[in-house]
């Protein structure tokens, strides 16, 4: 692998990575890429199964964890990928409320999927400008 990667293997508040990638990847020192978070409760230690809306504040406050972790805030998120399951008017607008208050003003660029899932309904990754 290239030195310009830093590979995040363990973050504190998320689950050890339980298949062949990383929590995130920062790329030639600037942008990190953050793999697909779910909705995994530090308190319990395990993934929640509620509603969407708690699912989705769940998954998101993971994408948090990691942001922060490499010195990063929200505001510098560029791009989002939500996957949800089922797609559909009521799941989105439940995903979309929690979506929207946690960015705030901020807009990032967002992608949002219908998929089948295992055992959690809401899965978000995204790519996050870090600040020299």
């Amino acid at each position: 692998m290239p030195s310009s990667l830093e590979i995040l293997s363990e973050i504190p508040g998320l689950p050890k990575p339980r298949g062949p990638f990383s929590a995130g990847i920062i790329s030639e020192g600037r942008l990190l890429h953050v793999s697909g978070q779910g909705p995994f409760s530090p308190r319990t230690g395990g993934f929640v199964r509620g509603s969407i809306t708690e699912q989705t504040q769940l998954t998101l406050e993971c994408v948090r964890r990691v942001i922060e972790h490499c010195g990063a805030d929200i505001s510098d998120v560029v791009s989002c990928r939500v996957y949800l399951q089922p797609l559909d008017k009521q799941t989105f607008a439940a995903m979309n409320a929690v979506y929207a208050d946690f960015f705030g003003t901020h807009r990032p660029t967002r992608t949002t999927i219908g998929a089948q899932l295992l055992e959690i309904d809401v899965e978000i990754d995204c790519i996050v400008r870090i600040p020299q």
